[in-house]
């Protein structure tokens, strides 16, 4: 018997490890109480991620896929990964287990070891998650004395033909459109453009079985579990990035730089947690907003701007992890070595840029990026603070906190 095991920021719409049933092919996924602890995660979050989880497994039955899964509140054996392999491994007679690549360093590089506990083969396969290879990007990356986003980003655009005109030159003759995407405050006050509310708590019995489940065994985790306001599912995850395309992308570009006072999303598209899931796959979230432009949907200045975040940055934070780890973690270049302040977990200050920011993320698992670098960034970064513990806080608090995207950008960007 064969088990493919599939971790819960893994869930691929096409995955590749099941092309089909077999009477032969097991598929499991655990449910971790120690791995939900190893952070105080923000509850939203794990919320998030047991639903869409659950859900997953629940849509591969529909397909006849036999699956094994183990929930947090299940008994009688324990809730840590080789625990529950083990009881699969002895009751199932499973030979050897496969998974895709892990999304994170400490995950990939503790496989050996358990497939020495375990007694049984593990076997990793390459995962589509993102658009370039690790090997690709760490060939890319030789020998050059300087790594930049903007040259990975140019050569991503050429070679795989995204937004170029017919003669293969960028759409509007200029790669980079930022300087029309820096609206102030003002002018948003003056323009007042319609602004979607944030959407209400996911109404799904799944999710609220999940919320019960992760308020009980972590109490001390920050948020609201019953307030998740992302969706958990592949066709909810489709029809989030159809209406971000349809409502907010037009109005995307102007002001993504923008803060407005009670607005904690504003035009942003908050696809992050979901592609950070496997929910959604960076290219139909790049050919949607490419639809959109040569639709006449959405001027040039935002579909280039949001394609830049998927293609341009996403791209690369994910290859210099890989690149840089696992030495990167341990980065203090300033010598920072002060503790986090109090309101870094309860809001309560009289700056109050920061206390929005710090409000949001308590409330909502999200700030949007403005919020995050520039005003908690600069604050933490001027103020001196410990990177490992600005890295714990940034990690703990997001819904689309992974540590792949967390270390080079908070270690890399935000205190360098």
């Amino acid at each position: 018997m064969r088990l493919v095991w599939i971790l819960g920021d893994q869930l691929l719409p096409a995955h590749p490890l099941l092309p089909s049933p077999s009477p032969d092919l097991l598929v499991g996924m655990i449910e971790s109480t120690p791995r939900g602890s190893h952070l105080r995660y923000h509850r939203q979050k794990l919320t998030l991620l047991y639903s869409a989880m659950r859900h997953y497994t629940s849509d591969l039955q529909k397909k006849k896929f036999r699956t094994l899964y183990h929930q947090l509140t299940d008994s009688p054996f324990g809730t840590d990964y080789s625990d529950v392999l083990a009881v699969w491994i002895q009751k199932h007679r499973i030979r050897e287990i496969h998974l895709l690549e892990p999304n994170e360093y400490d995950t990939l590089h503790s496989l050996p070891a358990l497939s020495k506990r375990l007694g049984t083969p593990i076997h990793t396969h390459p995962s589509p998650q993102f658009f370039v290879p690790r090997t690709e990007f760490a060939s890319w990356a030789q020998g050059k004395k300087h790594l930049l986003m903007e040259s990975h980003y140019r050569r991503l655009r050429t070679e795989r033909n995204i937004l170029l005109d017919p003669k293969g030159k960028p759409e509007g003759g200029d790669w980079n459109l930022d300087d029309q995407n820096r609206r102030t405050y003002r002018e948003f006050a003056k323009a007042k453009p319609t602004v979607p509310p944030l959407p209400p708590p996911i109404q799904d019995p799944v999710v609220q079985a999940v919320a019960r489940d992760v308020t009980r065994l972590f109490p001390g985790h920050p948020g609201q579990a019953d307030r998740l306001w992302v969706p958990v599912t592949r066709e909810g995850a489709v029809q989030w990035l159809r209406d971000f395309i349809r409502i907010k992308l037009a109005h995307f570009g102007p002001w993504e730089d923008t803060m407005v006072e009670g607005e904690p999303v504003l035009f942003h598209s908050v696809l992050s947690p979901l592609l950070n899931l496997g929910l959604l796959t960076p290219l139909e979230c790049i050919e949607a907003a490419e639809k959109a432009y040569r639709g006449g949907k959405a001027p040039l200045n935002c579909v280039e701007g949001f394609i830049r975040q998927i293609l341009g940055w996403r791209e690369f934070i994910h290859g210099i992890y890989w690149l840089k780890m696992p030495g990167y973690r341990n980065l203090n270049f300033l010598k920072a070595d002060r503790p986090l302040p109090r309101w870094a977990y309860n809001g309560e200050t009289e700056m109050r840029c920061v206390s929005q920011a710090v409000h949001g993320a308590i409330d909502h698992a999200y700030n949007h990026h403005i919020q995050r670098l520039m005003v908690l960034g600069n604050y933490f970064l001027l103020g001196g603070y410990d990177p490992k513990e600005v890295l714990r806080w940034y990690s703990e608090m997001y819904i689309d906190a992974y540590d792949w995207v967390m270390v080079p950008n908070v270690l890399g960007m935000i205190l360098f």
